[in-house]
Protein backbone atom coordinates (compact mmCIF):
# COMPACT_ATOMS: atom_id res chain seq x y z
CA UNK A 1 0.00 0.00 0.00
CA UNK A 2 1.35 3.49 -0.86
CA UNK A 3 1.91 5.96 1.97
CA UNK A 4 -0.56 8.37 0.40
CA UNK A 5 -3.36 5.82 0.76
CA UNK A 6 -2.88 5.19 4.48
CA UNK A 7 -4.71 8.27 5.77
CA UNK A 8 -7.83 7.86 3.60
CA UNK A 9 -8.03 4.21 4.65
CA UNK A 10 -7.79 5.14 8.34
CA UNK A 11 -10.45 7.81 7.89
CA UNK A 12 -12.70 5.29 6.15
CA UNK A 13 -12.24 2.77 8.98
CA UNK A 14 -13.10 5.41 11.57
CA UNK A 15 -16.20 6.33 9.59
CA UNK A 16 -17.35 2.72 9.77
CA UNK A 17 -16.47 2.01 13.41
CA UNK A 18 -17.37 5.32 15.06
CA UNK A 19 -21.09 5.37 14.21
CA UNK A 20 -21.51 1.88 15.66
CA UNK A 21 -19.81 2.92 18.89
CA UNK A 22 -21.87 6.09 19.12
CA UNK A 23 -25.02 4.08 18.44
CA UNK A 24 -24.29 1.74 21.34
CA UNK A 25 -23.47 4.64 23.68
CA UNK A 26 -26.80 6.32 22.98
CA UNK A 27 -28.81 3.09 22.85
CA UNK A 28 -31.68 2.78 23.47
CA UNK A 29 -33.00 6.14 22.32
CA UNK A 30 -36.59 4.89 21.95
CA UNK A 31 -38.86 2.03 23.00
CA UNK A 32 -37.50 -1.47 22.36
CA UNK A 33 -39.97 -4.11 21.19
CA UNK A 34 -39.38 -7.65 22.43
CA UNK A 35 -41.37 -10.27 20.53
CA UNK A 36 -42.67 -13.18 22.60
CA UNK A 37 -43.70 -15.87 20.08
CA UNK A 38 -46.22 -17.35 22.53
CA UNK A 39 -49.45 -16.23 24.19
CA UNK A 40 -49.32 -14.08 27.34
CA UNK A 41 -49.01 -15.84 30.69
CA UNK A 42 -46.66 -18.65 29.67
CA UNK A 43 -43.19 -19.52 30.93
CA UNK A 44 -41.42 -17.09 28.61
CA UNK A 45 -43.63 -14.23 29.79
CA UNK A 46 -42.82 -15.16 33.39
CA UNK A 47 -39.13 -14.65 32.66
CA UNK A 48 -39.19 -11.82 30.11
CA UNK A 49 -41.47 -9.28 31.73
CA UNK A 50 -39.75 -8.86 35.12
CA UNK A 51 -36.30 -8.93 33.49
CA UNK A 52 -37.26 -6.28 30.95
CA UNK A 53 -38.78 -4.16 33.72
CA UNK A 54 -35.39 -4.09 35.47
CA UNK A 55 -33.70 -3.20 32.18
CA UNK A 56 -36.22 -0.38 31.59
CA UNK A 57 -35.44 1.05 35.02
CA UNK A 58 -31.69 0.83 34.42
CA UNK A 59 -31.63 2.25 30.88
CA UNK A 60 -34.48 4.77 31.39
CA UNK A 61 -36.25 3.49 28.30
CA UNK A 62 -39.22 1.17 27.77
CA UNK A 63 -38.87 -2.47 26.76
CA UNK A 64 -42.31 -3.64 25.61
CA UNK A 65 -43.36 -7.26 25.12
CA UNK A 66 -45.24 -7.97 21.88
CA UNK A 67 -46.93 -11.40 22.02
CA UNK A 68 -47.16 -13.01 18.57
CA UNK A 69 -48.20 -16.66 19.10
CA UNK A 70 -48.67 -19.36 16.48
CA UNK A 71 -47.05 -22.42 14.88
CA UNK A 72 -45.16 -23.46 18.03
CA UNK A 73 -43.49 -20.07 18.20
CA UNK A 74 -42.39 -20.04 14.56
CA UNK A 75 -44.56 -17.08 13.50
CA UNK A 76 -43.26 -14.64 16.11
CA UNK A 77 -39.67 -15.83 15.83
CA UNK A 78 -39.72 -15.40 12.04
CA UNK A 79 -41.18 -11.90 12.43
CA UNK A 80 -38.32 -10.99 14.75
CA UNK A 81 -35.67 -12.56 12.53
CA UNK A 82 -36.85 -10.46 9.58
CA UNK A 83 -36.95 -7.18 11.54
CA UNK A 84 -34.42 -4.37 11.14
CA UNK A 85 -31.15 -5.29 12.92
CA UNK A 86 -30.95 -2.01 14.83
CA UNK A 87 -31.48 -3.21 18.41
CA UNK A 88 -35.08 -2.00 18.59
CA UNK A 89 -36.64 -5.39 17.90
CA UNK A 90 -35.52 -8.32 20.04
CA UNK A 91 -36.85 -11.87 20.24
CA UNK A 92 -37.70 -13.92 23.31
CA UNK A 93 -36.43 -17.45 22.74
CA UNK A 94 -37.17 -20.89 24.13
CA UNK A 95 -35.74 -24.37 23.73
CA UNK A 96 -38.54 -25.31 21.37
CA UNK A 97 -38.48 -22.36 18.98
CA UNK A 98 -34.72 -22.34 18.58
CA UNK A 99 -33.41 -25.88 19.07
CA UNK A 100 -36.34 -28.26 18.43
CA UNK A 101 -38.38 -26.60 15.67
CA UNK A 102 -35.49 -26.91 13.16
CA UNK A 103 -35.82 -30.70 13.41
CA UNK A 104 -39.59 -31.09 13.66
CA UNK A 105 -40.58 -28.63 10.90
CA UNK A 106 -39.76 -29.63 7.33
CA UNK A 107 -39.73 -25.98 6.17
CA UNK A 108 -39.01 -23.56 8.98
CA UNK A 109 -39.12 -19.93 7.75
CA UNK A 110 -36.03 -18.99 9.77
CA UNK A 111 -32.65 -20.52 10.50
CA UNK A 112 -31.90 -20.02 14.21
CA UNK A 113 -28.13 -19.95 13.68
CA UNK A 114 -28.02 -17.92 10.46
CA UNK A 115 -30.86 -15.44 11.09
CA UNK A 116 -30.63 -14.76 14.83
CA UNK A 117 -27.84 -13.31 16.98
CA UNK A 118 -27.57 -14.66 20.55
CA UNK A 119 -27.64 -12.12 23.39
CA UNK A 120 -28.01 -14.28 26.49
CA UNK A 121 -29.82 -17.17 28.11
CA UNK A 122 -31.80 -15.52 30.92
CA UNK A 123 -32.89 -18.59 32.83
CA UNK A 124 -33.49 -22.32 32.69
CA UNK A 125 -36.21 -24.50 34.24
CA UNK A 126 -35.37 -28.19 34.64
CA UNK A 127 -38.21 -30.63 34.13
CA UNK A 128 -39.58 -33.10 36.64
CA UNK A 129 -40.78 -36.62 35.84
CA UNK A 130 -44.18 -37.00 37.49
CA UNK A 131 -46.58 -39.95 37.54
CA UNK A 132 -50.16 -40.52 38.60
CA UNK A 133 -50.19 -41.72 42.23
CA UNK A 134 -51.99 -44.95 41.32
CA UNK A 135 -49.08 -46.10 39.16
CA UNK A 136 -47.18 -48.90 40.99
CA UNK A 137 -43.77 -47.23 40.65
CA UNK A 138 -42.11 -45.49 43.59
CA UNK A 139 -38.93 -44.51 41.75
CA UNK A 140 -37.49 -44.30 38.25
CA UNK A 141 -35.99 -47.78 38.38
CA UNK A 142 -39.42 -49.28 39.13
CA UNK A 143 -41.05 -47.17 36.40
CA UNK A 144 -38.59 -48.41 33.78
CA UNK A 145 -39.11 -52.03 34.87
CA UNK A 146 -42.90 -51.58 34.68
CA UNK A 147 -42.71 -49.98 31.23
CA UNK A 148 -40.55 -52.83 29.95
CA UNK A 149 -43.17 -55.35 31.12
CA UNK A 150 -45.94 -53.30 29.47
CA UNK A 151 -44.54 -51.83 26.22
CA UNK A 152 -46.70 -49.13 24.60
CA UNK A 153 -49.20 -49.32 27.49
CA UNK A 154 -47.98 -46.53 29.76
CA UNK A 155 -49.14 -43.15 28.46
CA UNK A 156 -46.79 -40.17 28.23
CA UNK A 157 -48.60 -36.84 28.32
CA UNK A 158 -47.31 -33.59 26.84
CA UNK A 159 -48.73 -30.07 26.43
CA UNK A 160 -48.20 -30.27 22.68
CA UNK A 161 -46.85 -32.53 19.97
CA UNK A 162 -43.19 -31.90 19.18
CA UNK A 163 -42.52 -29.59 22.14
CA UNK A 164 -39.75 -29.98 24.70
CA UNK A 165 -42.03 -31.98 27.04
CA UNK A 166 -42.76 -34.50 24.27
CA UNK A 167 -39.19 -34.65 22.97
CA UNK A 168 -37.86 -34.90 26.53
CA UNK A 169 -40.13 -37.89 27.17
CA UNK A 170 -38.94 -39.56 23.98
CA UNK A 171 -35.35 -38.90 25.07
CA UNK A 172 -36.07 -40.70 28.35
CA UNK A 173 -37.59 -43.62 26.41
CA UNK A 174 -34.55 -43.87 24.15
CA UNK A 175 -32.09 -43.76 27.04
CA UNK A 176 -33.94 -46.48 28.98
CA UNK A 177 -35.05 -48.68 26.08
CA UNK A 178 -38.76 -48.45 26.89
CA UNK A 179 -41.76 -47.70 24.66
CA UNK A 180 -44.41 -45.25 25.83
CA UNK A 181 -47.67 -44.17 24.19
CA UNK A 182 -47.65 -40.41 23.62
CA UNK A 183 -50.80 -38.36 24.27
CA UNK A 184 -50.74 -34.67 23.29
CA UNK A 185 -52.83 -32.02 25.03
CA UNK A 186 -53.49 -28.34 24.35
CA UNK A 187 -51.48 -27.05 27.26
CA UNK A 188 -49.87 -28.15 30.49
CA UNK A 189 -52.97 -27.55 32.63
CA UNK A 190 -55.30 -30.06 30.90
CA UNK A 191 -52.47 -32.61 30.74
CA UNK A 192 -51.79 -32.45 34.47
CA UNK A 193 -55.50 -32.70 35.25
CA UNK A 194 -55.65 -35.98 33.33
CA UNK A 195 -52.56 -37.33 35.07
CA UNK A 196 -54.02 -36.40 38.46
CA UNK A 197 -57.20 -38.23 37.41
CA UNK A 198 -55.27 -41.33 36.36
CA UNK A 199 -56.23 -41.06 32.68
CA UNK A 200 -52.59 -40.51 31.65
CA UNK A 201 -49.68 -42.13 33.47
CA UNK A 202 -46.69 -39.80 33.37
CA UNK A 203 -45.11 -36.63 31.98
CA UNK A 204 -42.12 -34.33 32.06
CA UNK A 205 -43.06 -30.80 33.06
CA UNK A 206 -41.70 -27.75 34.85
CA UNK A 207 -41.26 -27.43 38.60
CA UNK A 208 -43.62 -24.46 38.58
CA UNK A 209 -46.44 -26.43 36.95
CA UNK A 210 -46.03 -29.69 38.86
CA UNK A 211 -45.14 -28.69 42.43
CA UNK A 212 -48.63 -27.56 43.59
CA UNK A 213 -49.98 -31.01 42.61
CA UNK A 214 -47.02 -32.86 44.09
CA UNK A 215 -47.30 -31.04 47.42
CA UNK A 216 -51.03 -31.75 47.52
CA UNK A 217 -50.32 -35.47 47.02
CA UNK A 218 -52.09 -35.52 43.64
CA UNK A 219 -48.93 -36.31 41.68
CA UNK A 220 -45.80 -38.29 42.53
CA UNK A 221 -42.47 -36.77 41.52
CA UNK A 222 -39.96 -39.49 40.67
CA UNK A 223 -36.99 -37.37 39.63
CA UNK A 224 -35.69 -34.13 38.19
CA UNK A 225 -33.99 -34.24 34.78
CA UNK A 226 -30.89 -32.33 35.85
CA UNK A 227 -27.39 -32.78 37.22
CA UNK A 228 -28.42 -31.59 40.68
CA UNK A 229 -31.51 -31.28 42.85
CA UNK A 230 -33.65 -28.16 42.82
CA UNK A 231 -33.31 -25.75 45.77
CA UNK A 232 -37.11 -25.35 45.93
CA UNK A 233 -37.73 -29.11 46.13
CA UNK A 234 -34.52 -30.73 47.42
CA UNK A 235 -36.44 -33.83 48.41
CA UNK A 236 -36.86 -34.79 44.74
CA UNK A 237 -33.83 -36.81 43.57
CA UNK A 238 -32.28 -36.45 40.16
CA UNK A 239 -33.41 -39.09 37.69
CA UNK A 240 -29.95 -40.66 37.90
CA UNK A 241 -30.18 -40.82 41.71
CA UNK A 242 -33.57 -42.52 41.39
CA UNK A 243 -32.19 -45.37 39.30
CA UNK A 244 -32.53 -43.86 35.84
CA UNK A 245 -30.10 -42.44 33.27
CA UNK A 246 -28.16 -39.21 33.70
CA UNK A 247 -30.15 -36.75 31.61
CA UNK A 248 -30.96 -33.07 31.28
CA UNK A 249 -34.30 -31.80 30.03
CA UNK A 250 -35.06 -28.14 30.59
CA UNK A 251 -36.92 -25.26 29.08
CA UNK A 252 -34.50 -22.36 28.80
CA UNK A 253 -35.52 -18.78 28.11
CA UNK A 254 -33.28 -16.38 26.25
CA UNK A 255 -32.97 -13.18 24.31
CA UNK A 256 -31.98 -12.91 20.64
CA UNK A 257 -31.66 -10.18 18.03
CA UNK A 258 -31.86 -10.22 14.22
CA UNK A 259 -28.51 -11.11 12.66
CA UNK A 260 -26.61 -7.96 11.79
CA UNK A 261 -27.48 -6.15 15.01
CA UNK A 262 -24.34 -4.18 16.04
CA UNK A 263 -22.11 -6.17 18.38
CA UNK A 264 -21.81 -3.22 20.78
CA UNK A 265 -25.58 -3.21 21.27
CA UNK A 266 -25.65 -6.96 21.87
CA UNK A 267 -22.85 -6.65 24.45
CA UNK A 268 -24.69 -3.80 26.16
CA UNK A 269 -27.94 -5.77 26.31
CA UNK A 270 -26.15 -8.80 27.75
CA UNK A 271 -24.61 -6.63 30.47
CA UNK A 272 -28.04 -5.20 31.33
CA UNK A 273 -29.59 -8.67 31.64
CA UNK A 274 -26.75 -9.77 33.94
CA UNK A 275 -27.29 -6.64 36.03
CA UNK A 276 -31.02 -7.39 36.27
CA UNK A 277 -30.39 -10.99 37.32
CA UNK A 278 -28.22 -9.75 40.18
CA UNK A 279 -31.13 -7.86 41.76
CA UNK A 280 -32.24 -9.94 44.80
CA UNK A 281 -36.00 -9.68 44.27
CA UNK A 282 -35.77 -10.87 40.66
CA UNK A 283 -33.44 -13.73 41.59
CA UNK A 284 -35.77 -14.79 44.42
CA UNK A 285 -38.77 -14.59 42.10
CA UNK A 286 -37.06 -16.94 39.65
CA UNK A 287 -35.94 -19.38 42.34
CA UNK A 288 -39.47 -19.61 43.77
CA UNK A 289 -40.69 -20.59 40.28
CA UNK A 290 -38.00 -23.23 39.79
CA UNK A 291 -36.02 -21.11 37.34
CA UNK A 292 -32.24 -20.93 37.56
CA UNK A 293 -30.75 -17.59 36.51
CA UNK A 294 -28.11 -17.95 33.78
CA UNK A 295 -26.87 -14.75 32.10
CA UNK A 296 -24.52 -16.50 29.66
CA UNK A 297 -22.39 -14.43 27.28
CA UNK A 298 -23.49 -14.15 23.63
CA UNK A 299 -20.74 -16.58 22.60
CA UNK A 300 -21.62 -19.08 25.34
CA UNK A 301 -25.31 -18.87 24.42
CA UNK A 302 -24.55 -19.36 20.73
CA UNK A 303 -22.45 -22.45 21.46
CA UNK A 304 -25.18 -23.89 23.70
CA UNK A 305 -27.80 -23.35 20.98
CA UNK A 306 -25.74 -25.27 18.42
CA UNK A 307 -25.15 -28.09 20.91
CA UNK A 308 -28.87 -28.33 21.72
CA UNK A 309 -29.88 -28.32 18.05
CA UNK A 310 -27.61 -31.31 17.41
CA UNK A 311 -28.73 -33.17 20.55
CA UNK A 312 -32.46 -32.81 19.96
CA UNK A 313 -32.14 -33.55 16.24
CA UNK A 314 -30.93 -37.06 17.11
CA UNK A 315 -33.89 -37.63 19.43
CA UNK A 316 -36.41 -36.25 16.93
CA UNK A 317 -35.05 -38.41 14.10
CA UNK A 318 -35.06 -41.57 16.22
CA UNK A 319 -38.65 -40.93 17.35
CA UNK A 320 -39.78 -39.77 13.87
CA UNK A 321 -41.41 -36.64 15.27
CA UNK A 322 -42.82 -34.27 12.65
CA UNK A 323 -44.72 -31.04 13.31
CA UNK A 324 -48.42 -31.38 12.61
Amino acid sequence: MKAGNILPAAVLLAAVVLPANLLAQGYPAKTVRVINPFAPGGGLDLVLRPTLQKMSESLKQSFVVDNRPGAAGAIGTDLGAKSAPDGYTLIGATTGTITINPSTYAKLPYDPVRDLAPITSIGSASFVLVVTPSLPARNVRELVALAKRRPNELTLGSPGYGGINHVGGEYFSQLTGIRLLHVAFKGSGPMLVDIVGGHVMLAFDSMQATQPHVRAGKLRALGIAADKRSPIAPEIPTIAEAGGPAMNVASWYGLLAPTGTPRDIIVKLHAEVVKALAVPDLRERFVSSGIESVGSTPDQFGAAIKEDIARWAKVVRAANIRAE
